[in-house]
């Protein structure tokens, strides 16, 4: 019996003794193209060149694909990551800023800024399944782990979307603080965080009710509060953290997930966007736009060990196995 070529793989991967090093890819927004680092060097391997003003990415179920919002080009593209090259662009809508997936590995949420709409696209056939009204300036879009729900922002609304994915319709709003930029579901789907970049806050929300359980204010010693403004959000799996990306204030704050405490605050490179968990959370990685660079983030020990250059204006971070 011949094996696969996987088997063969994964045969000849443990004959050598050397594994698949996890790698990372990141979004420069002014330089069109995309970083690859390696994570076990902590090194920029690779650049590669994409549509105009790259921001959000986000991976296929199975990370054999990157989704890359194309924002200036009015296109989500498709990269196959065995090749690293482009294979389809997806008809995206206007603007397109942040996306989200559903569980289905098909539907894809699409936030098009300009035109105060979300798109949903289907990957797999490239059909429009629909263009849904939401409110002005949409950016932020995540998907419930268990499907039933996809939520967007309105920066300029200051709302959260509640969309029915059975049936593609808007069924409610909920209000926040000013210019809500990103929202993150807990893993078990229970808890939504959102955050308000203007308002300096991050509200939590109890899923089933839609109600707001906790609204988070941040202040950091010898930082105006004017440059409080959080954007990315990232829950660790069991639970413990969450990380809050709070832009020119240039730190991460650590949050109990549980109890909503602010820990710490970690310095990290100028004007953090968005961040990303290395496979075994160990790491958290965060992209700087201003500085340029990632910050690595040791999880066990919260601190930083290092920054790593990529392109210019880096903004939405991802990482495979």
């Amino acid at each position: 019996m011949r094996l696969s070529h996987l088997a063969c793989a994964i045969a000849l991967g443990l004959a050598s003794g050397v594994g698949q090093a996890a790698t990372a890819y990141v979004s420069n927004e002014k330089d069109d193209s995309i970083s690859v680092i390696d994570l076990d060097s902590l090194e920029v391997t690779e650049t590669l060149a994409v549509g105009m003003r790259p921001r959000g990415l986000l991976l296929s179920a199975d990370h054999q694909l990157l989704y890359i919002c194309a924002s200036d080009s009015d296109r989500v593209q498709v990269m196959d990551l065995a090749t690293r090259q482009i294979v389809k662009e997806l008809p995206s809508g206007a603007d397109p800023e942040q996306f989200a997936l559903h569980p289905n590995d098909r539907w894809l949420y699409i936030s098009n800024e300009d035109d105060a709409l979300a798109t949903v696209v289907d990957t797999q056939t490239d059909e429009v399944l629909a263009q849904i009204d939401v409110g002005v300036e949409p950016e932020g879009m995540a998907v419930s782990p268990d499907g039933k729900w996809a939520v967007n922002t309105s920066e300029t609304t200051n709302m959260l979307h509640w969309i029915d994915t059975a049936t593609q319709q808007l069924m409610d709003n909920t209000l926040v603080d000013q210019r809500p930029r990103h929202v993150e579901f807990d893993r078990d789907g229970t808890r939504l965080w959102a955050s308000a970049e203007i308002g300096g806050t991050v509200t939590v929300l109890d899923v089933a009710t839609r109600q707001v359980l906790k609204v988070l204010s941040f202040q950091i010693k010898g930082v105006h509060p004017d440059k409080v403004q959080p954007v990315g959000v990232k829950l660790s799996a069991d639970g413990r953290y969450a990380f809050v990306a709070l832009g020119p204030a240039n730190h991460v704050a650590v949050v109990d997930a549980k109890t909503y405490e602010v820990l710490d605050y970690l310095l990290v490179g100028r004007r953090v966007w968005h961040l990303a968990f290395t496979p075994d959370q160990k790491r958290l990685l965060t992209t700087n736009g201003v500085s340029g660079d990632v910050s690595v983030i040791e999880v066990d020990s919260l601190k930083v060990s290092k920054s790593i250059k990529v392109g210019r204006y880096p903004w939405g971070v991802v990482v495979t196995p």
